[in-house]
């Protein structure tokens, strides 16, 4: 019969990945991706919105021109103010009222607000009320941060407290630090390729991480249904059971991230790209690279953490060192596991005897012995079928 494929084995939860056994490697590129993303923060930073850095905000109806168009001129009236302004960031937004282009810029005093929106529409040919001007103070920006902080605290206590109830302190300690790896690199993502981080992304942030503790809550599940009396037997150690389960557990965790990263991409590139609903770009961008990197930090670090955990627990410990000492045995032929055939020896117990030789000398009568076959009957062998005694049958007196 020819072999299942690999989506059918995963469905099954057939496929046998060691993911817990090469738990090193894992974490050698988790830390490496870490390393990557703080090099980032402290070399590239942050592209900060005008929210965060401070800045001021024009509306421009789009029947100026294209977008590249209305940037461009933008910067000329920037420019021919002086002070070394320029246009940060620049999209495209639809409201009831009709399209209009927003485009943000450095920050800018209230004498040079009031007069590049005179020389904006001077370019282009418009008159200056149908420009609308705002400034926004980086204070707020602030504000929005020190909230997300404090939300993202009573968050981990929360799931603290939860995952040691639900489970135990240990598995409470790997999902954490799953969580925080999650945070890390999407951050690491967004420094590296030059996202502009908005308040959106901040509530983007700690969306993610409810989805990263389904996922993880989801595995640990599996993990502590496969691994509760473990001790009992010698037959499996701790880790092989958590890699078991991640691997009944993969195909549902997989179809999780899809579903979920479905209506979150169909957001970013329909919504965004396609549609030019500039201001779901933040939110669904934080959205699918968090979701598929909570994917990834629950299968491959999250559990083969755990495992390095328990193996620290000396009961579990032990249990691990009994397993393995009764492998070797079985190697060296030292016992029989249970359900296997013992080999039949000779006399003295040493020498194996050859099962077919065994049979063969099972099955030749001993010396002396009777036949064990019956006794022949009838006129050829034994007694005559006639009348009793040595009279022949038949036969009359005289």
């Amino acid at each position: 019969m020819a072999k299942s494929g690999l989506a059918s084995r995963l469905y099954r939860g057939e496929a046998d990945l060691n993911i817990v056994g090469r738990r090193k490697l894992w974490f050698a590129v988790a830390g490496a991706l870490v390393l990557i993303a703080v090099l980032s923060f402290a070399v590239r930073g942050f592209s900060l919105g005008i929210e965060f850095a401070g800045g001021n905000s024009f509306q421009v109806p789009a029947s100026v021109g294209t977008l590249d168009q209305a940037e461009a001129k933008v910067d000329e009236a920037l420019a021919a103010e002086g002070g070394g302004a320029k246009v940060v960031t620049a999209q495209k937004v639809g409201s009831t009222s009709g399209e209009y282009y927003e485009l943000r810029t450095s920050q800018l005093s209230a004498e040079q607000a009031n007069a590049v929106k005179a020389d904006m529409a001077q370019e282009f040919g418009i008159d200056v009320d149908q420009i609308s001007g705002s400034q926004v103070s980086e204070a707020w920006g602030s504000q929005v941060t020190s909230r997300a902080l404090l939300g993202l605290i009573i968050f981990v206590l929360v799931v603290a407290v939860y995952l040691v109830l639900r489970f135990e302190w240990r598995m409470a300690v790997a999902a954490i630090v799953s969580l925080f790896m999650n945070l890390i690199l999407t951050a690491g993502i967004y420094s590296l390729v030059g996202f502009e981080v908005t308040p959106s992304t901040i509530i983007g942030f700690l969306t993610i991480l409810g989805f990263a503790l389904y996922d993880v809550v989801v595995v640990f599940d599996k993990v502590q249904e496969n691994t509760r009396g473990i001790t009992a037997n010698n037959n499996q150690t701790y880790g092989e059971a958590a890699n078991l389960a991640l691997n009944q557990s993969l195909m549902r965790s997989l179809n999780t991230s899809v579903v979920a990263l479905l209506p979150v991409g169909g957001l970013l590139f329909i919504g965004a790209g396609l549609l030019g609903a500039g201001t779901l770009k933040d939110l669904g961008l934080v959205l699918f690279v968090g979701m598929a990197v909570a994917f990834l930090t629950s299968i491959l670090l999250s559990t083969p953490l755990l495992v390095l955990l328990k193996n620290q627990d000396p009961r579990i410990n032990a249990h691990h060192k009994r397993v393995l000492a009764r492998r070797g045995a079985i190697a060296r032929g030292e016992i029989t596991p249970r359900g296997a055939t013992r080999p039949a020896t000779d006399e003295d117990g040493d020498e194996p005897i050859d099962p077919e030789a065994a049979a063969l000398a099972g099955s030749a009568p001993k010396v002396g012995a009777r036949p064990t076959g019956k006794r022949p009957t009838g006129a050829r062998g034994g007694r005559p079928s006639g009348g009793g005694g040595n009279r022949p049958g038949g036969a009359k007196r005289r």
